[in-house]
């Protein structure tokens, strides 16, 4: 039978991750919201349509993604659309399917974007670790998540 503790390793560990992620993904969306006027969840919907073969999606797929619920895509994707960031259209050959297609604007703000994103990664993030620690890193959580393919 577990034991129904954490011991403090475990514990320590646990909290650390829970921690480091809040802070991190907190810093990263105060700076995108101060120097864009987007969010953290709004930046990653635009670059998953940028990196999609001719920047659309499902929006199955974009929720899956980006780790979002259907319904939180959808209020998300709604504000996008109506700052016309992205533009939303039936797939072709199926009508059922809507699919988030990236605007010329949102490609713009997006490419504005990266570099306070990237600079805060490093700045909060890769840059306080060693390569070493990054590698440590990666593999621990890889060990629970999976090997990792950009998408």
């Amino acid at each position: 039978m577990a034991s129904t503790r954490l011991d403090e390793l475990e514990l320590r560990a646990w909290q650390s991750l829970l921690h480091a992620h809040h802070d991190v993904v907190g810093r990263l969306d105060a700076e995108l919201r101060e120097h864009h006027g987007i969010t953290f969840s709004e930046y990653d919907v635009l670059l998953r349509l940028a990196r999609a073969p001719e920047r659309a999606l499902s929006m199955g797929e974009l929720a899956e993604r980006t780790m979002l619920s259907p319904s939180g895509t959808t209020r998300l994707v709604d504000r996008l659309e109506a700052s016309e960031l992205l533009v939303r259209r039936p797939a072709p050959g199926d009508g059922r399917v809507a699919l988030a297609t990236l605007s010329p604007a949102g490609l713009r703000l997006l490419r504005a974007a990266a570099r306070t994103h990237l600079r805060g990664i490093r700045e909060n993030f890769t840059g306080r670790l060693t390569r070493r620690q990054l590698e440590q890193v990666a593999s621990a959580l890889e060990t629970i998540a999976g090997a990792h393919a950009p998408h």
